[in-house]
C-alpha cells in the first residue's frame, strides 16, 4: 500500500532536494538517450546492471552526480527498466518511455533500508533520508506496516513524502453483496444501476478560481512573449511566480478530483459483490478533431471542450482504483465491451438508435415502450453484460439474464431496417 504525507523541509533541505530532483531528471534523460542510441546504432539492449557500473564511474568524475545519493541513481535506472518492461508487455497500456522536461514534477526515490521514521507526537513525525538528515512531515494517518521504499516529490502545493508499505493485508473472500453496473459519463459523473439518482462530481474549481486561472494563463502568455522578444527566452522572476500560481490552482483542482474519485470507488467496492464498467479506450475518445491542412476538422473547439470534460472525470484512474479496491474488499471488477450500451434497451434487449434521440437524458425504447434515464438504462445494460461475462451473481437488479443477439447480428438487423437507396 502507498502512504503519502505533506513534508516540511527546512530552507537548506529545500535547496538540496530541488537540486537532487533536477539531477534525477537529467540522469533519467541521459540513461534513456544512451539506451535509444545503442539500440538504433548497434541493436544492443542496455539494462540497468551495466548502467549502474557506468554510474559509479560517473560519480567519481561529475560533482553534481556525486552529490546525489548512490541508491537514488540506482533506483532511477531500475525504474527505467520497469518502464521498458511495461512498454514491451502487450497487455500493459504503457507507451515508450518519455524524456522528462524541466517543468516535470520533481521526484527523488529512496530505498526502504536507508529510510528511518520516528514519531514526534500525534500529528507530526520525522523521516531520516541519506545525506539530508531528519525532515518533518505531517502524520495525517498511521503508516501501518514495514517501509519498503520512499519517494520525496514536489507539486504545486509543496513537498510530499510517500512510502511504499508492506501491510500484510490479504484480499478478502467474496462478500456476497449485490452486483451493480456503473456508467461513467460527463453530464452524470457516475450512474449506478442500483440507485435512482446519479452521483455528480462537485466542481473541481469555483467560479472565482476559474476566473483567476484564466487571468493567470493570459498573463503567462504575455510574459512568455516578452521573454522571447527581450530576454532571449530566459524566464524571469515574475514569470516563474505566475507559473507557480498556476501550478497551485491546478494541484488544488487535481486533489479535489482525486478525493471524489477515491470516495466513489471505495463506496462501490465496499457495497457491491461485482462492479461492471465499460472497457473504454480513453485515448481514442479524446482525440483531437483538428484534422490536417488538406482535410481540416469540424467543430474543433466543441470537441476540445468535450475532451476536457471527459478527462476531468478521469475514467482511467477510476478503473485503476477499482481494480485494486475490489480485491481488497472481496468484490470483483468486470469490464465489458462498450458498444451500443446507450442504444440498447435494458428491458427487451433490442438495439435501435431511434430509442436515444440526440444526446438527451431520456431513453425511450421504440419497440417495448420502456422509458428511463439514458445513463441509468446504460448502467443496467452494463450490469447485465458483466453478469454474463463474470458469472452469475445474486441480488442483481436484473434477476433473470436475457438472451441477447450477438453484436454482428445487431448490426445486420439495424442495417436491414434502413431503406434501400434507389440506384
Amino acid at each position: 500500500m502507498g502512504r503519502k504525507y505533506r513534508a516540511y523541509p527546512t530552507e537548506e533541505q529545500d535547496k538540496i532536494l530541488t537540486g537532487w530532483g533536477h539531477t534525477v531528471r537529467a540522469l533519467w534523460n541521459v540513461a534513456l538517450e544512451q539506451r535509444v542510441y545503442l539500440y538504433e546504432q548497434r541493436r544492443y539492449t542496455l539494462r540497468s546492471a551495466e548502467q549502474c557500473k557506468q554510474l559509479a564511474i560517473g560519480r567519481g568524475e561529475i560533482d553534481w552526480l556525486a552529490d546525489l545519493p548512490s541508491e537514488c541513481g540506482q533506483m532511477v535506472l531500475s525504474h527505467l527498466d520497469r518502464a521498458y518492461d511495461n512498454f514491451w508487455n502487450p497487455d500493459h497500456p504503457a507507451a515508450f518511455p518519455a524524456r522528462k522536461r524541466r517543468g516535470h514534477r520533481l521526484s527523488i526515490p529512496f530505498k526502504g533500508q536507508r529510510v528511518e521514521v520516528r514519531k514526534l507526537n500525534r500529528h507530526w513525525a520525522e523521516v531520516r533520508l541519506p545525506k539530508l538528515g531528519w525532515m518533518r512531515f505531517r502524520l495525517s494517518r498511521a503508516i501501518g506496516g514495514t517501509i519498503r521504499n520512499a519517494t520525496v516529490s514536489r507539486d504545486g502545493n509543496g513537498w510530499h513524502v510517500s512510502f511504499g508499505v508492506h501491510t500484510g493485508i490479504k484480499p478478502e473472500p467474496p462478500n456476497e453483496m449485490p452486483s451493480c453496473g456503473v456508467d461513467f459519463g460527463v453530464a452524470a459523473s457516475a450512474y449506478v444501476s442500483t440507485e435512482a439518482s446519479p452521483r455528480l462530481m462537485p466542481p473541481s474549481l469555483t467560479e472565482t478560481e476559474k476566473s483567476r486561472l484564466k487571468h493567470l494563463e493570459q498573463k503567462k502568455a504575455r510574459q512568455v512573449t516578452y521573454a522571447k522578444k527581450h530576454n532571449g527566452g530566459k524566464y524571469g522572476a515574475r514569470l516563474r511566480r505566475t507559473i507557480s500560481q498556476i501550478a497551485k490552482l491546478r494541484t488544488r483542482q487535481a486533489n479535489r478530483r482525486l478525493d471524489h474519485t477515491h470516495k466513489l470507488t471505495t463506496g462501490l467496492a465496499k457495497s457491491h459483490g461485482m462492479v461492471g464498467i465499460e472497457d473504454l479506450r480513453v485515448k481514442n475518445m479524446t482525440k483531437s478533431a483538428r484534422g490536417t491542412v488538406e482535410h481540416p476538422g469540424k467543430r474543433v473547439r466543441q470537441k476540445a471542450g468535450l475532451n476536457r470534460s471527459i478527462l476531468d472525470n478521469i475514467p482511467g484512474e477510476r478503473r485503476r482504483q477499482l481494480e485494486y479496491k475490489t480485491r481488497l474488499y472481496g468484490s470483483a471488477l468486470v469490464a465489458v465491451p462498450p458498444f451500443h450500451t446507450s442504444q440498447t434497451c435494458a428491458a427487451c434487449g433490442k438495439v435501435d438508435p431511434a430509442s436515444r434521440q440526440g444526446c438527451g437524458r431520456l431513453f425511450a425504447c421504440v419497440h417495448c415502450g420502456h422509458e428511463d434515464d439514458a445513463d441509468h438504462n446504460a448502467s443496467v445494460e452494463i450490469e447485465a453484460r458483466a453478469r454474463r461475462t463474470g458469472g452469475t451473481v445474486t441480488n442483481s437488479t436484473r434477476s433473470v439474464p436475457r438472451t441477447r443477439v450477438p453484436a454482428t447480428g445487431r448490426r445486420r438487423m439495424r442495417e436491414a431496417r434502413k431503406p434501400a437507396h434507389a440506384s
